[in-house]
């Protein structure tokens, strides 16, 4: 028993953190591999070394840019989700509401938010403003998806419980529905976590006044694809820097899913 105990640090160790290092590493590996038997252009496909010279051509440059896509990531995917879980909640609230409005909002949703970019630079102008709201329109309708699943999946043996003990219908929702629900609501955050990052780009591409979109914009027009590579390079590690920080507030916040699943 001792023995189990003392080996289950290094293969948890192993499995969080081994594994994923290792599939980056043999992810990297082929790509040189495939750049040098191929014989292939950096202007084609650069390789992982033409990619790690071109960010220590500029790495300050990068550094900033990165940052301001971050920044318009960062709120734009706090504002989505905030509101997806608010109006998730007060669809969930009303089956009124819920019926008037989720066909419009998933019609909206329907929209290329691409084709919306140079419309929301014509409604609110070259702006940190429009990019957010790009980001916003894409984090929002995953997160009220997820949340309304959640919120409408409460077993009705829980409700039985709850009504047994005497509690009114705001306990009942907040203590249970919404507690029920809070792994449905982590699956959508992880989801728009990802979208959160294109919202940003593609604003930054329709407007490539700063942000890694713009390092895109500009790297291409000057046929550095090796730039181009470095800025998709720091998107990547931008996004999923983003998504275990979810999944790390899902652990701290609802330990209980992952007993289960275990």
């Amino acid at each position: 028993m001792t023995d189990k105990t003392t080996d289950a640090g290094p293969r948890r160790l192993w499995f969080n953190a081994g594994l994923p290092a290792l599939g980056v590493v043999l992810a990297i590996a082929l790509w040189w591999l495939v750049t040098l038997a191929f014989g292939i252009e950096p202007f084609w496909l650069p390789a992982p070394s033409d990619v790690v010279e071109a960010f220590q051509r500029l790495p300050g440059h990068l550094i900033e840019q990165a940052g301001m896509t971050l920044m318009t990531t960062a709120i734009g995917f706090s504002i989505g989700s905030i509101a997806g879980v608010a109006v998730a909640v007060l669809f969930a609230a009303s089956s009124t509401i819920e019926r008037m409005t989720m066909p419009l909002i998933a019609a909206v949703n329907a929209v290329p938010k691409a084709a919306l970019a140079p419309l929301l630079v014509v409604w609110i102008g070259l702006n940190t403003q429009a990019k957010i709201v790009m980001v916003v329109l894409l984090c929002f309708f995953p997160v009220l998806v997820s949340t309304m699943a959640g919120l409408t999946s409460v077993p009705n043996d829980l409700r039985e419980l709850s009504h047994s003990l005497s509690a009114s219908w705001w306990q009942t929702f907040v203590k249970v529905r919404i507690t029920w629900a809070l792994p449905q609501i982590f699956v959508g955050l992880k989801v728009a976590t990802s979208l959160a990052i294109i919202g940003a780009v593609i604003a930054e591409l329709t407007n490539p006044d700063r942000g890694l979109g713009a390092v895109i914009v500009s790297s291409s027009q000057s046929a550095d694809t090796p730039l181009a590579f470095a800025a998709l390079t720091l998107l990547a590690l931008m996004g999923a820097g983003l998504f275990y920080l979810v999944v790390a507030m899902e652990r701290i916040l609802v330990p209980w899913t992952r007993a289960i699943s275990s």
